[in-house]
């Protein structure tokens, strides 16, 4: 068996510690329906949009793509 270490789940843990704190707790949600469209909202914003420091500055999607060599202005 395969035994894990703390850092396994650390970045899926940073991602839901921020769409906590910077996100879900700032809006009532009176149902689920709108805290699930929330938090795709949220994982596109994440990922697309929002600057990482340890990325550079850049958003996850353009720090990968730097990574590959992918010309962002064809995308």
């Amino acid at each position: 068996m395969f035994v894990g270490t703390c850092w396994d789940n650390a970045a899926v843990e940073r991602f839901l510690g921020s769409l906590k704190h910077d996100w879900l707790f700032k809006v009532h949600h009176p149902t689920r329906e709108p805290m699930k469209k929330d938090v795709v909202a949220y994982m596109r914003y994440y990922n697309l949009e929002r600057l990482h420091s340890a990325n550079d500055d850049q958003s996850s999607v353009n720090y990968e793509k730097s990574l590959l060599g992918v010309n962002q202005n064809k995308l």
